[in-house]
Formats: C-alpha cells, structure tokens, sequence
C-alpha cells in the first residue's frame, strides 16, 4: 500500500471517478461497490456507472469508501459524495414459514423371528 490517499471525486461532468494508488485489492474492493474499472494506455479508469442518480451515486462512493478504510487504505471522499443519511439499519426480515406438507408414515422396525 501506499501513503498517498486513494481519491474518490465527482468530476466537471458529474461522473465519480477514483484517482490514485489503486493495486489488485483495492480495484476488487471498488469492483465490489460497482465501479466499472477499463484499463486505458495509461493506466486505468475507475468509475462508476453514469445516470444512475446522485442518491445511488453518493450511496456506492461512501460504501467504497468505507470498505477501502477498513481494509486500512488512505482514502479521500469528495464532501459531495457523503451519503446524506446515515447507515440505516437493516429491515427485519419477515418470519420464515414453513409450509407443512404430507409426510409417508414411518416404517416401523422389524422384529427378528426366531
């Protein structure tokens, strides 16, 4: 890893795009938020996906880049890609139900005949 900060922007034409010392790790971990990464001539541009919204935008950036700084990686989140609300905890999940269904009798054991 390397001691420069891992940049995470939203460029002149609104697109998010990360800049920086980005190795094999940190791409997957990128991948994982739903960056597309396309390697260039010089290098490799890492974005994501354009007219998606600012809300799923703000929401991938800021999951990214929390993921980079637990992986402990230097990472610098442009202000405007904050996600607005915080973490929300998750729904609960609905109650699983069985469904009962018929089931053959047992087969009793069979006795030995002597």
């Amino acid at each position: 890893m390397s001691d420069a900060a891992i940049r995470i922007t939203r460029g002149p034409g609104g697109k998010v795009e990360v800049d920086g010392p980005v190795d094999a790790f940190a791409a997957s971990v990128l991948a994982r938020a739903r960056f597309d990464i396309s390697p260039m001539l010089r290098g490799v541009w890492i974005r994501l996906p354009f007219d998606l919204g600012r809300r799923w935008e703000n929401e991938h950036a800021t999951w990214a880049a929390e993921m980079l700084t637990a992986a402990r990686y230097t990472v610098d989140l442009d202000p405007g890609l904050r996600n607005s609300s915080p973490s929300a905890p998750a729904a609960p999940a609905a109650p699983h139900r069985t469904t009962m269904t018929a089931q053959p009798a047992p087969i009793a054991p069979r006795r030995s005949v002597r």
